[in-house]
């Protein structure tokens, strides 16, 4: 079947997620649990597919409430400032089958950048309710500074608390409407 469509996102059965390094040799992982996505597909297929995300920023949890207090401060995500992060896709092109670049235009901390995120579409099905349903697994690297999220403290024994770059983790469901 190769007709235009809308997807919105299945937020039961989605996660945005990232690891941080802390203290040069553990990851922390946190997720945002408010976010709305969609997707504007030509074809099942899903080339030259059209994304858009929002996530809400003061959503942010790491299990930890002093951490989550700390990164929704001016030090980090100014959450009070700059309430959405969004994305908004520029390409998807296919590279193998089942894998695709994503590209697209992050805003984050009011500052848009460009970035480039790898994406494995795990294909269609039907649930048993009768919709069809679309998965994506995403992945990426960013540098926290090319966003101004410059906090740090450095350690007695060299190095920093916060590393820099950020993993991000995002398993998304879609809904063909």
């Amino acid at each position: 079947m190769s007709t235009k469509a809308t997807w919105a996102i299945d937020p039961a059965h989605s996660e945005i997620g990232f690891k941080v390094k802390h203290m040069m040799f553990t990851n922390v992982s946190g997720n945002f649990t408010q976010f709305d996505a969609a997707v504007e597909t030509e074809s099942d297929s899903f080339d030259n597919a059209k994304f858009s995300f929002k996530g809400v920023t003061d959503s942010i949890t790491t299990g930890n409430k002093d951490r989550d207090a700390h990164l929704l401060s001016p030090d980090f995500f100014d959450a009070a400032t700059f309430p959405e992060i969004t994305f908004t896709s520029t390409g998807f092109s296919k590279i193998n089958e089942g894998e695709f670049e994503l590209t697209g235009d992050l805003t984050l901390h009011g500052i848009t950048k460009p970035v480039q995120l790898n994406t494995e579409f795990g294909g269609l099905a039907k649930d048993p309710w009768g919709n069809t349903k679309a998965g994506l697994s995403i992945t990426g690297k960013i540098n926290r500074k090319d966003w101004g999220l410059n906090w740090n403290s450095a350690l007695e024994t060299g190095g920093v608390l916060v590393g820099e770059e950020i993993k991000l983790n995002f398993e998304l469901q879609f809904i063909k409407q």
